[in-house]
C-alpha cells in the first residue's frame, strides 16, 4: 500500500471551496476527491494523485474511463449532429432499440422507451404498467433503491432520509421484506427456501388479507438490490415470483438500473435465475457515462398511444452512439471479464475474509459485489462506523469505494478491470480494514 496521500490537496481543496458556494448541500460525497481525468480503471485528481477506481461513477463507467472506442463514437456523432428532439427519427436511435432487442431478457420482441436516467426509467415503467393493466396499486421491496423522483421515491425503502421531507409521496406502493439470506426477517416451513417463504408472505399475508389482487398492476424489484447493500436474493425468490405473478397477472418489473448491462456476468443479472421479467429498468451503465437510461418491455405490453408518454432529450443521438460502442465492447469482451474476474475477487475477499472478523458476509454476482461488516458475527449487529472509517483509509490510500446498505461496502469497477488492477486494489482494501479497526479501538479506549 502506498503511504497515505494527502488529501485534499491544495488545488482539489480550492474547488471544493468554490463547489460550497453554488452547488446544492443536498448530494453526499464521502471523500474530497477531485476528478482530473481517468484511463480504464485508473483516475487522477487535480492535483496529480493516482486511484484505483473500485466504484466506477455507481457502476457507470462500464468500459472504464474514456475509452477510446466509446470517444470514438461520441466525437464521430457530435461533429454530424448533437441533438434532435423525439419528433423526428435518427439512425443511432433505431440502431440502438434494435439491439436492446436482441439483449432484452424474454424470447418475446422488445420495444424500448429511452430515457435520461435510472430514475426516469422508473418512472416510465410505473406509467407503462398502470396503463396495460388498468390497475393502480403495486408491490415494492423494503431494502430497495429505484430513484429520487416522486414515483421512484415511493419504491425507495433503503433509507428514511430519502423520504424525510417530501411526504405525501406517490401513493399506492406496499412494501415487502426482500429475500435478504443474510438478514432474514420472516419464518421459513420446513424444507421452504427463503425466497419462496417472501413470496408466500406477500400471496397469504398482503393479497389476501391487505392489497386485492385485481388492484396490482405490477410488482417492482431491483434483480440485486443495490443501495441496501448489494444483496442477492435467497434461492427460489425469482421463480415463485413470476409463478404468482402469472397467476394474479401481474407485471414483473425489475430493476436492473445497476445490475444490468453485463456487470453480473450476464447482460441483466435476471438471467442468472431461470426467469424472464415483463418490463427492464435501464440506467447507469448503459453508454459508458453519458446519461442515458431506458425500459425494455415486451411487445405485446407497450400499447400506449402517441402523446402518452415522451421526452426531449430520450434518445439523444450522442448517448445512442455511446451506447452501441459500449453494448459492442461489453459483448465482445467485457462481459466475460467481469464473470472471471468477478469470481477471482469474490474468491479473494472470501480469503481477506478468514483474517478479518469485522467482516460478517462477502456476497455478489461477476463484478457486482459487497462487503459486510458486522460488531460480533453471532447477532450480526452492523458496524456503520468502521464501514465508515475504511471507505476513507482506502481514499487515503489511493483506493475509491462506495458505500451502501447500513455497513456493507460495494466492489463494482469497471468491467474491464485486470487481475493485477484487483490485486492491488484488494491490498489497499485489506490494509484499509486493518488500520481503520486500529483507529476505532483506540478511539474507544481513550
Amino acid at each position: 500500500m502506498q503511504s497515505a496521500l494527502q488529501l485534499p490537496g491544495p488545488k482539489a481543496k480550492a474547488i471544493i471551496d468554490r463547489d460550497r458556494e453554488v452547488i446544492s448541500p443536498s448530494y453526499p460525497r464521502d471523500n474530497p476527491f477531485v476528478m482530473d481525468f481517468g484511463k480504464g480503471a485508473e483516475v487522477w485528481d487535480v492535483d496529480g494523485n493516482r486511484f484505483l477506481d473500485f466504484a466506477a461513477g455507481i457502476a457507470v463507467a462500464s468500459t472504464g474511463h474514456s475509452h477510446p472506442k466509446v470517444v470514438k463514437a461520441i466525437q464521430d456523432q457530435a461533429e454530424k449532429f448533437i441533438h434532435i428532439s423525439s419528433d423526428y427519427y435518427h439512425q443511432k436511435w433505431v440502431a440502438f432499440g434494435e439491439k436492446l432487442n436482441t439483449i432484452a431478457p424474454f424470447q418475446e420482441d422488445a420495444l424500448s422507451f429511452m430515457t435520461n436516467s435510472g430514475t426516469e426509467s422508473v418512472e416510465a415503467a410505473i406509467k407503462l404498467a398502470r396503463h396495460y393493466t388498468g390497475r393502480t396499486q403495486f408491490i415494492g421491496f423494503l431494502g430497495g433503491f429505484h430513484g429520487r423522483t416522486m414515483g421512484s421515491l415511493a419504491f425507495t425503502a433503503s433509507k428514511p432520509c430519502y423520504h424525510e421531507g417530501f411526504y405525501p409521496l406517490m401513493n399506492g406502493v406496499t412494501h415487502v421484506p426482500y429475500p435478504d439470506p443474510y438478514r432474514p426477517v420472516l419464518q421459513s416451513l420446513p424444507g421452504e427456501h427463503y425466497g419462496e417463504t417472501v413470496v408466500r408472505y406477500i400471496e397469504e399475508q398482503i393479497l389476501a388479507k391487505v392489497l386485492p389482487h385485481r388492484d396490482v398492476a405490477g410488482i417492482m424489484v431491483e434483480t440485486i438490490q443495490g443501495e441496501g447493500g448489494y444483496v442477492v436474493p435467497a434461492p427460489g425468490f425469482y421463480p415463485a415470483l413470476r409463478d404468482l405473478c402469472n397467476r394474479y397477472q401481474i407485471l414483473l418489473i425489475v430493476d436492473e438500473v445497476q445490475s444490468g448491462m453485463g456487470r453480473t456476468g450476464k447482460w441483466w443479472a435476471i438471467e442468472h435465475f431461470g426467469v424472464e421479467p415483463d418490463i427492464v429498468c435501464v440506467g447507469k451503465g448503459i453508454a459508458s457515462g453519458v446519461p442515458l437510461g431506458a425500459i425494455i418491455a415486451r411487445k405485446s405490453l407497450m400499447n400506449w398511444t402517441t402523446g402518452t408518454h415522451g421526452n426531449t432529450f430520450g434518445g439523444n443521438p450522442i448517448a445512442c452512439a455511446a451506447a452501441l460502442a459500449t453494448i459492442e465492447l461489453i459483448e465482445n469482451e467485457y462481459m466475460d471479464n467481469a464473470a472471471e474476474v468477478g469470481n477471482y475477487t469474490l474468491d479473494a475477499l472470501h480469503e481477506i475474509k478468514t483474517r478479518h472478523p469485522s467482516i460478517g458476509d462477502v456476497r455478489g454476482m461477476g463484478l457486482m459485489i459487497g462487503v459486510e461488516f458486522v460488531k460480533d458475527h453471532q447477532t450480526r449487529e452492523p458496524d456503520d462506523e468502521l464501514r465508515d472509517r475504511i471507505i476513507h483509509q482506502a481514499f487515503e490510500g489511493g483506493l475509491l469505494i462506495l458505500g451502501c446498505g447500513i455497513s456493507t461496502i460495494r466492489i463494482s469497477p469497471p468491467l474491464n478491470i485486470s487481475h493485477s488492477e484487483i490485486d492491488e486494489g484488494l491490498q489497499i482494501f485489506e490494509e484499509a480494514i486493518a488500520l481503520a479497526a486500529r483507529k476505532q479501538y483506540s478511539a474507544h479506549v481513550a
